[in-house]
């Protein structure tokens, strides 16, 4: 068995929140690193966990707070009890839930959105609270919409209608993944990461999405496959940034392109080589690197007294 990369292990948090959204739901979230330092919350991806920002949080909580939470179905956060539960306002409703406890009134926060995770950002654009605690946003291998469509997962001599058809059929499986094994783990190598990922960060990556319960991965894969958040892409007041890898097959380096342009304050595009789609766990110097640079260019060095945050 490999052994997993030592900083692909959650430090002990320095608090934990049980958060009610909107609609009832529980969105587990938890913190590190100095309460009165410049305020990070990450949002994650579908099929990952607050356990996916760990090489992240490493490299992050010594000198700011980071926050990071568990999407609705994953990690800690409760599983909607039917598919109602599942759309890109109740994203959007998390996010604002999860803003709203964790920055102190007069504070503002660097969030950080991988995948589905930047999609929720998208999602909670013109949500006033969520504009009003945020001061920059770095948007991490997503894309708006057209996902199906540019998904290179699948050869590309396959003709497109083909290529779409059975990347839908991939993406919306049902199979339950099971342990990860040998052929599990080179699969979601090709998939999701560069060719060049060390294997140990390949069995990390693997080990936080064969977590992902089958039901939750399913019904994700179907908000997924008929997203559409172009219009939200304008909304984004806030400076924002966009990072991508070159490899990556299921948020191509096209997505990253079209959210710049559309960006009413962009932030800048980095274009990692030879990176996939989990950029977080690959390149986490650069990731965490491109937050401190936001965190340094967007919120003040000495932050606002700490008062309570709303409830």
């Amino acid at each position: 068995m490999t052994a997993l990369p030592p900083d692909c292990a959650l430090p002990a948090p320095d608090e934990e929140y049980r958060i009610r959204s909107a609609d009832g739901h529980w969105i587990h979230a938890a913190a590190f690193g100095p309460e009165d330092a410049p305020l990070v919350v990450l949002a994650h991806g579908w099929t990952c966990s607050t356990l996916f920002w760990a090489p992240v949080v490493h490299r992050l909580a010594a000198d700011h707070r980071v926050v990071a939470y568990d999407q609705r179905g994953h990690g800690r956060s409760d599983v909607p009890a039917t598919p109602a539960g599942y759309s890109t306002t109740k994203l959007a409703d998390d996010l604002e839930a999860v803003l709203l406890r964790v920055i102190p009134e007069g504070r503002q926060a660097v969030v950080a959105g991988h995948s589905m995770g930047g999609m929720t950002v998208m999602a909670a654009a013109e949500r006033g609270e969520v504009a009003a605690r945020t001061a920059a946003n770095l948007l991490v291998s997503t894309g708006p919409g057209d996902l199906l469509a540019e998904l290179n997962v699948l050869p590309a001599r396959l003709p497109r209608p083909l290529r779409r058809f059975l990347g839908k059929q991939l993406l919306q499986s049902r199979m339950p993944l099971g342990r990860a094994n040998p052929v599990s783990r080179a699969a979601l190598k090709y998939a999701t990461m560069g060719p060049d990922t060390p294997a140990d960060r390949v069995a990390a990556n693997a080990e936080v999405v064969h977590a992902c319960p089958t039901g939750v991965r399913y019904r994700w894969s179907r908000v997924l496959g008929t997203l559409d958040l172009y219009a939200q892409v304008a909304k984004l007041a806030a400076p924002t940034a966009v990072l991508v890898g070159t490899h990556d097959r299921l948020t191509p380096p096209v997505h990253s392109r079209r959210l710049l342009s559309a960006l009413p304050a962009p932030a800048g595009l980095v274009e990692l080589p030879r990176i996939g789609h989990m950029a977080p766990v690959e390149r986490p110097a650069e990731v965490a690197g491109e937050i401190r640079r936001l965190a340094a260019a967007h919120l003040p060095a000495t932050p606002a007294p700490l008062r309570k945050a709303a409830s």
